[in-house]
């Protein structure tokens, strides 16, 4: 059986949880951060969970995972 492969930038910008869902990093806290508020940046520390209408396409590409 051909193995499937493995979506590289998926599989190194999530990591799975205990009870199956995947968590990730939000975007937009690299740079231009001066322009941003303090709530904004705030926020967008916080890790948040993959929501389940994206849960099974981002399944699909870590099939090993």
């Amino acid at each position: 059986m051909i193995k499937i492969k493995t979506i590289k930038g998926a599989l190194k910008r999530t990591r799975r949880i205990s009870n199956g869902f995947l968590k990730y990093k939000k975007a937009n806290l690299q740079h231009i951060l001066t322009k941003k508020s303090k709530k904004r940046k705030r926020h967008l520390r916080i890790k948040s969970i993959v929501s389940r209408s994206n849960l099974s396409t981002l399944k699909s590409h870590l099939p090993y995972k």
